[in-house]
């Protein structure tokens, strides 16, 4: 089965995120006629008496790697780009910062192929972990690299669905997805109803991408005492020694503070 095929039949299986997802007309690939006025849907465009490749089939290979990857309208928004440090106060820019860089060092060392570790992204709510996370996984899959990004209570259950299926059906394939993807993003790691399934679902998940030196990138508001307490000790020691731990920590809850300035700008400057 063609790799897109795969991935393709995995997503519908993951439960729809209603409180990130936006609705962006380029997932949908409205009719080829209307989609790009060089080609007309035909993928390539006349340059004298030579038919040369259109822009736009990089430009759909893009967007069809950022859906397989998990990344919706919203996240393929958030990028180095505008990871914007003016956020963090004098106190806690600098570890913003270096966060930050780490980030970026992250995807330099997969474009090289060196990434055998990982990154977490500690700090409470709205202090930009997600940002940097989505922000890795855009670069990467920019670059065409192998990316699956996905919040871990819906992994959880998506693959608790998918028990007593055949294998024939994508929500069986979840996990493998999960265990076996260049580099996998779990999101929200927080203080959820964890039980005995739970706790070895994420152990062996994480321990096979350890042994497999597959670099994850985890996001979490809770300390390394609290992933203890929930997760277990051998679950937290192998994500410590899976990741590079990094702490980010604001005055005020970033995503309130867009909310608030958004809602006071002029007309013209919301969606900028």
């Amino acid at each position: 089965m063609a790799e897109w095929e795969r991935i393709g039949r995995i997503l519908p299986a993951l439960p729809p995120r209603a409180a990130t997802a936006v609705p962006d007309s380029r997932s949908s690939f409205p009719d080829p006629e209307q989609a790009c006025p060089r080609c007309h849907g035909r993928g390539v465009v006349l340059l004298g008496d030579r038919a040369v490749r259109c822009s736009c089939m990089q430009e759909r290979a893009l967007i069809r790697r950022q859906e397989a990857a998990g990344l919706t309208a919203a996240l393929q928004r958030q990028t180095f780009a505008r990871f914007d440090l003016r956020y963090y106060e004098p106190d806690f820019l600098e570890t913003a910062r270096r966060s930050l860089l780490a980030a970026q060092e992250f995807v330099r060392e997969c474009v090289e192929g060196k990434a055998r570790r990982g990154l977490m992204f500690t700090g409470p709510v709205g202090s930009g972990k997600t940002f940097l996370a989505s922000a890795i996984a855009n670069a990467l899959v920019e670059k065409g690299h192998d990316v699956f990004f996905v919040v871990v209570p819906e992994l959880l259950e998506a693959i608790r669905n998918s028990f007593g299926r055949s294998e024939s059906e994508a929500g069986g394939e979840v996990e493998e997805r999960a265990r076996t993807s260049g580099v996998l993003v779990l999101d929200d790691l927080g203080a959820h109803n964890y039980t005995d399934w739970t706790r070895n679902t994420l152990y062996s998940l994480l321990n096979y991408r350890v042994n497999h030196e597959l670099p994850t990138v985890i996001t979490t508001n809770l300390s390394l005492e609290q992933l203890e307490y929930y997760l277990g000790e051998r679950t937290t020691s192998r994500i410590l020694e899976h990741c590079r731990v990094y702490r980010l920590r604001v005055g005020q809850d970033i995503r309130r503070v867009k909310a608030s300035r958004a809602a006071n700008a002029p007309p013209e400057e919301r969606d900028s």
